[in-house]
């Protein structure tokens, strides 16, 4: 069984783009918004399996609008992206923290492996053309 760590601090930034803790055996990390938003611990994030887990993108903007106590054991955060159901325990968020540079990395190589971007997809501006020299969207030159 691994040892239960306990955080000594949660702070979300004046921006809203990251959440810092800190730990009682010293770790201290200021952990990214849309690193949270897709490690997100949901079903809707992670399935009910490794093989159902979700790469997610177009979170680079994201924030986080609220941290919300559960118990003494975790964190819900709620995302301007109306995401809310996953919670941060303290194990998960301590793991994050450290193993940050190797996911982060895992994460990036699996976007450009599925053709996802870390930006937003932009909808088109109202009456902006979206395919061919047309305008209709067919695709025609």
């Amino acid at each position: 069984m691994s040892e239960e760590r306990w955080p000594t601090e949660i702070r979300l930034s004046a921006d809203k783009r990251s959440l810092i803790v800190a730990f009682e055996d010293g770790g201290r990390f200021s952990l990214p918004a849309e690193y949270l938003r897709v490690s997100s611990p949901s079903a809707e994030v992670q399935g009910h399996s490794p093989a159902e887990r979700k790469v997610i993108g177009g979170k680079r903007h994201v924030m986080i609008l609220a941290v919300e106590p559960i118990g003494n054991y975790a964190v819900k955060l709620r995302f301007d992206d109306m995401h809310d159901t996953g919670i941060f325990g303290w194990d998960y968020l301590h793991d994050l923290g450290r193993g940050f540079d190797a996911r982060w990395a895992t994460y990036l190589s699996e976007l450009g492996e599925r053709g996802l971007s870390r930006d937003p997809v932009r909808a088109p501006a109202k009456g902006e053309a979206t395919g061919g020299s047309c305008g209709s969207g067919c695709g025609c030159h």
